[in-house]
């Protein structure tokens, strides 16, 4: 599976993925289209990683930090795998994490 380029998932966010390098690193930007911050939804870098194996069907993770507009960070991983027609698809299972004014307030601070 190649990382590299466009991916749309099926609430219309949009992530582009620079380069791959050779030790499976790679960044990029992931343009949300949902949030509920209240500033404008601006695009936002991505770091991460990926692990192929001999099938080409790779797992990987990736941070988004939402720092432009919004006072959270997000963690997705998962795995890309091949169809029969020779799309490429992933599956990815994330994690939100919000800013909380204070330690009791931590409990709904991810989602």
């Amino acid at each position: 599976c190649n990382l590299t380029g466009w991916w749309k998932n099926d609430l219309g966010s949009k992530m582009q993925v620079f380069k791959v390098g050779n030790d499976g690193t790679f960044s990029g930007e992931y343009h949300t289209a949902v949030s509920s911050a209240k500033k404008p939804i601006q695009p936002s870098p991505l770091v991460g990683s990926q692990h192929v194996d001999e099938d080409g069907q790779c797992t990987f993770g990736f941070t988004v930090n939402w720092k432009k507009f919004s006072d959270s960070t997000a963690v997705f991983v998962g795995q890309c795998f091949s169809g029969d027609d020779g799309k490429e698809v992933l599956h990815t299972s994330w994690l939100l994490r919000e800013k909380v004014d204070s330690e009791p307030d931590d409990w709904k601070a991810t989602r």
